[in-house]
């Protein structure tokens, strides 16, 4: 097996994204796809399932023996993967915007090695926009370098979120969602952890926190990192868990407000 550099992965890492999102755009403009839901609430279709099976037989030529976590099919592996060389795959972030016609989808790449992550793509085949980072190396969106904005305080940042697909469990976010309206410039739901990140990353959202899965975030956690922003969790991370695997409690922000905004949310936390 060829010893790849990261570099080498990223650029076979996107264009197996871009291959997908042409899938995606297809599976679009031909509305060939089913729909179910699983768990109760959250919506699969027929394209995740085969933009999923796709990646992962992509990713088995070119690095055969990399163990593969993806949200489709192998989603139970989560917080027990302990493999020296990972891959971490949402086949399509935004699921509900996309059988919506929305605009917010993202084909999400991520590879760790040893627990960190080391290289991300985030493809949006909608927006015309690709992502790209690999340790060391910057952070860029369609071949551009990019940056995090220069907001400096909570007043004038604007913060992204996301809510769970269980009802019950979007009750306990309302202190936080209350304490960022009272105090942030404003808030934005895009429906697309991965892009809600990378756009921290170039300057367009001041910060983000959800939690999430590790599906969602591992692509653009790397990217938003490399461009500059600050990347972390809100409480303690378990020690059984590599940090850069750990979904829960993420805040991704412009650095000059990231202590602002852990002192904003885990307030909010205490106050509820």
């Amino acid at each position: 097996m060829p010893a790849y550099t990261l570099k080498e992965r990223l650029d076979i890492a996107r264009v197996i994204a871009e291959q997908a999102g042409q899938m995606i755009r297809q599976a679009r403009q031909e509305q060939s796809f089913g729909r179910h839901y699983k768990a109760g609430d959250e919506l699969v279709t027929d394209a995740d399932v085969a933009v999923d099976r796709f990646i992962s037989d992509q990713l088995a030529s070119h690095f055969p023996g990399e163990t593969r976590l993806s949200e489709e099919l192998s989603p139970d592996q989560a917080f027990s993967e302990s493999a020296p060389q990972l891959w971490v795959v949402d086949p399509i972030d935004g699921t509900v915007n996309f059988a919506q016609g929305l605009r917010h989808v993202a084909v999400s790449i991520g590879w760790m090695e040893d627990g960190v992550a080391k290289m991300g793509v985030v493809h949006a085949p909608f927006l015309e926009e690709t992502f790209t980072a690999a340790e060391g190396a910057g952070a860029f969106c369609n071949d551009q370098p990019i940056r995090p904005s220069g907001a400096n305080e909570l007043a004038r940042s604007l913060v992204a979120t996301g809510f769970p697909y269980q009802r019950e469990a979007r009750e306990a976010l309302m202190p936080r969602l209350a304490a960022v309206l009272a105090n942030c410039r404003d808030i934005r739901r895009n429906g697309a952890a991965a892009l809600d990140i990378c756009d921290v990353a170039c300057g367009r959202l001041d910060a983000y926190y959800e939690s999430v899965s590790p599906w969602d975030f591992v692509a653009g956690w790397v990217i938003a990192r490399e461009a500059g922003a600050s990347v972390g969790h809100l409480y303690d991370v378990p020690t059984d868990v590599p940090e850069d695997l750990y979904s829960q409690h993420l805040l991704v922000s412009t650095p000059a407000v990231h202590s602002a905004m852990v002192r904003l949310l885990r307030d909010a936390d205490s106050a509820a």
